[in-house]
């Protein structure tokens, strides 16, 4: 008994210096395992309302509410449709004679926004161009004739009114120019039909030029909300309710939405209808220069270190910017304090102003920087659509070059037949035979005619040589 107790004894001392051994020297350290910690979760309160889920603490759950500036607009949103008659005819007699009955068929759709109480509507002059008759339908179903109260072709938008039995919402505008990249908006519209429907995005870019709609001359809003045919003439809005935009074009090979989408900004459009209902037609402002985006040659020629602005490359004599003292090669860098990157930062703002406003110039010249004041000048044009061509008072510069004292410019056709004869920049100095010196001098022989009467037209070719057509 004590023999087994004796080596019970010597069993456990060896188990405990081999497992005090293996603690020492052998078992290799723990791995110390910390507590997680969630990732925070930043909440952003503008451009638009988020909510944070309770749910959960270490998980927030992001929704953007646009639900508010969609109730306050939508009722706003139009849906505009232009007929026209057609004759359809009865037998081979009829469709040889060109007769037949009449009948009235949509010939298109799009949508309008209303933006005073008592009726305004702006929409897209494409929406309603051609158009015998328009019809107006509300967000409630009622429908109303609508009269066209004027149209900016260039800038695609037109001027609607209808006449309703009550006071009508409306959406206010809102700045264009201080919409940002990255800004939620909705466009409001009826694409295909359908009523109004609300689709959700971001601003893309702004400043857009495109060159089928004038490059240089139009400035864009971007976006990648939803849209449509049918889209055309709605609202861009953000997340307050207020109008920053006039749904427009999408860029497209097959005609609908692929994730880019355009259109005219709220300022420029809020000016355009503006001078239509007080005036009957746009009032555009400009500068009197000519320019470019910065380039290898221009930094060379002008001193400019700059990869950024608009060099100008020609003043027009007697405009706001000879009067001011603007020079060719000093470089446009802002104005009123917006930054100037490209032509179309420049064309866009310029766009949104009158004649007779006074905006400061951001320039630099041979590295000098200044603030220059330029008071803007009215830019006359008159359509003469039984030619085809669209009239300009050209430069004291211009007719000097070519020993004139008198004229009007050709400033582009207006017609694919007239684009055919390169006609831009050849001075007219006569209708029917009576000199004219200015736009108004034409708009005055023009109106005064009868629409069957043939027009004779005098004009400076190419070549300095003096030519009369008769167009009929």
């Amino acid at each position: 008994m004590k023999r087994f107790l004796n080596l019970l004894g010597i069993a456990i001392l060896s188990g405990s210096l081999t497992l005090g051994a293996y603690k020492l020297f052998l078992e290799p350290e723990p791995v110390k395992i910390a507590e997680e910690k969630p990732i925070p979760q930043y909440v952003s309160t503008t451009p638009a309302t988020y909510t944070v889920s309770n749910s959960s603490k270490s998980t927030a759950n992001l929704s953007a509410d646009f639900t508010t500036a969609a109730e306050k607009t939508v009722n706003a949103v139009v849906h505009v449709k232009q007929y026209g008659i057609q004759r359809t005819p009865r037998n081979l007699m009829d469709f040889l004679r060109n007769d037949g009955v009449q009948q009235k068929r949509i010939r298109g759709a799009g949508s309008g926004v209303i933006f005073t109480e008592d009726g305004y509507i702006v929409t897209n002059n494409h929406v309603i161009d051609g158009a015998t008759e328009l019809e107006v339908t509300l967000n409630n179903n009622k429908s109303y004739k609508a009269e066209v109260i004027g149209t900016s072709r260039q800038a695609d938008i037109a001027v609607l009114k209808i006449e309703a039995d009550a006071k009508l919402s409306y959406i206010p505008f809102g700045d264009s120019n201080s919409a940002k990249i990255g800004e939620w908006v909705l466009a409001i519209g009826n694409p295909f039909n359908l009523t109004s429907t609300v689709t959700a995005g971001i601003i893309s870019a702004k400043s857009r030029d495109l060159d089928e709609f004038d490059a240089n001359t139009q400035s864009f809003i971007q976006t990648d909300a939803a849209i449509n045919p049918g889209n055309s003439g709605g609202a861009l809005i953000n997340t307050k309710g207020e109008l920053i935009g006039i749904n427009t074009a999408i860029t497209s090979q097959t005609g609908s939405y692929v994730g880019y989408a355009f259109a005219v900004p709220s300022n420029n459009v809020r000016k355009i209808v503006n001078d239509i209902i007080e005036y009957g037609d746009v009032q555009k402002a400009i500068i009197g220069i000519s320019g470019h985006a910065v380039n290898p040659r221009a930094k060379e020629n002008y001193d400019i270190t700059e990869s950024q602005g608009v060099v100008i490359a020609q003043v027009e004599s007697g405009s706001g910017a000879e009067e001011a003292g603007l020079k060719e090669g000093d470089l446009i860098k802002g104005i009123d304090g917006l930054p100037i990157k490209k032509f179309a930062d420049l064309s866009g703002y310029v766009n949104s102003k009158s004649p007779n406003d006074i905006i400061n110039i951001t320039i630099s010249r041979h590295g000098n920087e200044s603030i220059i004041p330029v008071k803007l000048k009215k830019y006359e044009s008159y359509q003469i659509k039984d030619i085809g061509v669209e009239v300009v008072n050209p430069s004291k510069d211009e007719l000097k070059r070519q020993n004139l004292d008198h004229g009007v410019k050709i400033n582009r056709a207006l017609t694919k037949r007239m684009t055919r004869y390169n006609l831009e920049g050849i001075i007219i100095t006569e209708i029917d035979r009576v000199k004219v010196k200015s736009v108004a001098d034409v708009k005055k022989i023009i109106e005064s005619k009868h629409p069957d009467e043939d027009i004779s037209v005098t004009l400076i070719d190419g070549n300095g040589e003096k030519r009369e057509f008769v167009f009929q």
